[in-house]
């Protein structure tokens, strides 16, 4: 089910004092601009963002970013969420963040400026081949300042991203899978939602594998890849080490001694 992040769980931030300094919501008929729903039945264990500010094409507003921080704070404390997925409510339009589970960022349609640096902000991401994206801030007198200037070089090599930054260039889903900017593309169907259901695909291969271990192998590698080779290999034991006592490795050890899939509890 579609649900709202509740007021009672979200933490004391001033995103009141947002809306009294005049930042109402720009959803559609006032609904909040980021919504919650956590899939059921064989998808249990995904979660979605949903971002839904139509009139302003998703840009990054504080009512926006605020209730995004809030919902991002709450889903940190549902041990259930194994993978979460960030999709756009604005047909065409993409527009993510630091959370411990896997994320994947669905691009339907632009991901400009903004919109691109927070699906660099994801682990992975699904563009559909119409799908348009680019660091186009240098062309409204700007530089990236949500990161982008720091996580495209790690996606593309330092020049490349130079290339990007400097050009101002716009790039198609295709043409950015061809450059390793997105992890997959796919020719887009007539809902506009074909990058929606790779990432749902793509979240499903996450969904049984070891979650500790998925989780201590996203830390590993992101605070690996900031450190030289040395230090990023005592982050990689401590990691390891930390997994070792864990239910879920006994279990997996275990299934693969009995041959049967494992159960894996997250604990």
């Amino acid at each position: 089910m579609l649900r709202v992040v509740p007021r009672a769980l979200r933490l004391p931030r001033p995103w009141r004092l947002f809306r009294a300094r005049g930042c109402a919501s720009d959803g559609a008929a006032g609904s909040p601009e980021i919504q919650v729903r956590a899939l059921a039945g064989p998808d249990q264990g995904i979660s979605e963002i949903l971002m839904n500010r139509p009139r302003a094409r998703n840009a990054l507003g504080n009512v926006l970013v605020s209730e995004l921080l809030d919902a991002l704070a709450w889903l940190r404390e549902e041990r259930q969420v194994r993978v979460l997925i960030f999709r756009s409510g604005v047909k065409g339009v993409f527009c993510a963040a630091a959370f411990p589970a896997p994320t994947i960022a669905a691009m339907d349609g632009f991901a400009l400026g903004g919109g691109l640096e927070l699906a660099l902000a994801c682990d992975l991401r699904v563009a559909a081949s119409s799908a348009v994206m680019g660091l186009i801030e240098t062309t409204r007198g700007l530089l990236p300042g949500a990161g982008g200037t720091q996580r495209l070089p790690r996606c593309l090599g330092v020049a490349l991203a130079k290339e990007l930054i400097f050009t101002g260039r716009r790039l198609s889903g295709e043409q950015a899978h061809s450059l390793g900017l997105v992890n997959h593309a796919v020719a887009q169907n007539e809902e506009g939602d074909a990058a929606y259901h790779r990432a749902r695909d793509l979240a499903r291969e996450i969904l049984p594998q070891a979650p500790i271990a998925v989780r201590l192998g996203k830390v590993a590698i992101d605070r690996g890849i900031e450190v030289d080779i040395a230090s990023g290999m005592a982050i990689e034991g401590i990691c390891y080490a930390q997994n070792i006592p864990t239910r879920d490795r006994l279990e997996g050890m275990a299934a693969f001694r009995e041959k049967r899939p494992p159960r894996f509890v997250g604990e």
